[in-house]
Parts: structure tokens; C-alpha cells; sequence
């Protein structure tokens, strides 16, 4: 708060030492209304807050999750709850400023699927927020890798707020190793950056990113391909950051041929023939993470 953050998630529900596995509703409303407490007392500009628990694992749910769009009821509840826990703790003008609940539409991504939005199952959720909450928004989590309808979907629905993050960091990774194709292409091979070879390294040197979350025989295709994109977490290893220089320099030297950018990077081919783009190499980069941006964008003028 102090730092001028102005939309804050309230969500005291992970269990403290001695505490519940699972604690009572009433527990973290009030937990919530501490929290804001602190905020409104350290903050340089009045904060907006999200409240509501159904977070999902950060990065992405385990492989065979079960999913449930959340009740009605239960946006219900939770709303009243902390409504009241703000009451208590002498928080009404505070309350005002709560804008947003986080709730489960039914989307979700897992290392290899993803499971789509249906609006059909929100259905009953979205009535609810139009009747009885029309100045909440709903917050929606694990929202990448969504079909482009979904996302327009999802803001008519209500979901106001849609958080994105391996979404980006996996175009970005896509980027990244079409460049290190191209560059196998084009830089003789004693000068070339070695940049996948050297992730490689470093992600069995220290598997703690991601060997709880890739087992099985099919480990090596998910370390360089999951949707869960655990591979986000070495990017500032030093010896990766010095392989990813040489690879922005190898092809910063000349242009990169378009026959290679139209078969490794077809999207970025396209704003490049259209004079939008220049092939260089973080400006391809830039521009294939705007690529999932521009999806959002065009959700949000729903």
C-alpha cells in the first residue's frame, strides 16, 4: 500500500501454524478485513480491493483436476461475510472501494490441456452478479490459453478482471527458441549461442522449478513445452542471460531471411510484409507477446 499498489486481493484462506487445513469462512472474512485494515492505514492513495478465495495453484493446476464453476450461493456467502467482517472492523467507507470477486468461471490449464470456458455453465453466476451485485466485477484466475471467443465471453459474463501470466512467458519462450532455430540455420555452428542447450543445463543443475510438476516419460517434452511453462523461472540465470545475448547479436548483424521468419515465426512474417514490424530479434519477441495481449485488449472493448 505504501508502495502506491491500488488494486489489492484480499485473500487470507492458506492456513497460518496451528491452524485448520481448511479454515471456516468466517476466519478468513475476518483475516480479509485486518489486512485492509493495515492497507487503509499505509497507503499513499485510497485502494480498490478484490476479495474471494478460489484462487487456483499458481502456474497451473496439476494434470486430471477436478473443476466446479462456483455457486451462486457461494459468491453470496462470501460476499456477505466480508461485508460484515468490514462492518466490524469499522471499514465501511473501505468497503465502498471493494470492486471485485474472485470466483471460478470453469477455465483452467493444466502442463499438456487446457479446459475451455462455457458460458452455459456461468450462466447461473452471471445472473446472479446482474441481480444482486451489479457493482462487483468478477476476477477470473488461469484465464491463458483461453480460445479468443472465450475472453469476450467471459467479460459479458461479468469477468471484468482476467489474470493472465504463463500465457506470456510461454509465447515468450516460443519466440526465443524459433530464433535459436533460425539462428541454426544461418550462424555457422561454432559461433552460435547454444541457448536451449545451455537452459537445458541449467534446469537439470536445478530441477526445483519444475520437477514437482513434470514426472513420467514424457518429462523432457513438457520442460520445453508445457503449458505451465516452468521454464520462466531461469531466465535470469546468468549463463542463459549471456547464451540469449549472443542470440539477439548473431541476429541482429543482418537481416533475418523471410522464408525462415515465415516458417518459424508466421504471425510476426505477416507484421513484417505489412511494414508494422521490423525483423528484429526482441522486437519479434515483444511482438509475439503482444500476440496474446492483443486478445485481451480486444476482450476488454467487449
Amino acid at each position: 500500500a505504501k508502495a502506491g499498489f491500488s488494486k489489492i486481493h484480499l485473500d487470507a484462506s492458506m492456513p497460518c501454524a496451528n491452524d485448520p487445513a481448511i479454515l471456516p469462512d468466517e476466519i478468513i472474512a475476518k483475516r480479509a478485513a485486518r489486512l485492509a485494515q493495515v492497507a487503509e492505514s499505509s497507503a499513499v492513495r485510497a485502494p480498490f480491493y478484490i476479495i474471494g478465495t478460489e484462487v487456483p495453484v499458481p502456474g497451473g493446476a496439476s494434470e486430471g483436476h477436478e473443476l466446479a464453476v462456483t455457486a451462486p450461493g457461494a459468491a453470496s456467502h462470501t460476499l456477505l461475510i466480508h461485508k460484515m467482517a468490514f462492518a466490524d472492523a469499522g471499514l465501511q467507507k473501505a468497503w465502498e472501494r471493494v470492486v471485485g470477486l474472485v470466483v471460478q468461471p470453469g477455465v483452467e490449464f493444466d502442463n499438456v490441456s487446457v479446459i475451455d470456458y462455457q458460458p452455459e455453465k456461468a450462466g447461473e453466476l452471471a445472473q446472479w452478479r446482474r441481480q444482486n451485485a451489479q457493482n462487483i466485477v468478477f476476477e477470473a484466475h488461469s484465464t491463458d490459453f483461453q480460445r479468443d471467443f472465450a475472453y469476450g465471453a467471459l467479460v459479458t459474463d461479468g469477468f471484468a478482471i482476467l489474470k493472465v501470466g504463463p500465457g506470456l512467458t510461454f509465447a515468450m519462450r516460443e519466440a526465443i527458441f524459433a530464433l535459436a532455430d533460425i539462428e541454426k540455420e544461418i550462424v555457422p555452428q561454432e559461433n552460435q549461442s547454444r541457448l536451449v542447450e545451455t537452459i537445458r543445463a541449467a534446469m537439470m543443475k536445478n530441477p526445483a522449478h519444475w520437477q514437482d510438476y513434470y514426472k513420467g516419460a514424457g518429462r523432457e517434452t513438457l520442460l520445453f513445452n508445457s503449458y505451465s511453462d516452468r521454464i520462466r523461472y531461469y531466465w535470469p540465470d546468468p549463463d542463459i542471460t549471456a547464451a540469449f545475448t549472443r542470440l539477439v547479436a548473431n541476429l541482429s548483424g543482418k537481416p533475418i531471411p523471410g522464408i525462415l521468419l515465415s516458417r518459424y515465426m508466421p504471425a510476426q512474417y505477416r507484421h513484417t510484409r505489412d511494414g508494422e514490424l521490423k525483423p528484429d530479434p526482441e522486437a519479434l519477441i515483444r511482438d509475439k507477446i503482444r500476440d496474446v495481449l492483443r486478445v485481451y485488449a480486444a476482450a476488454c472493448r467487449t
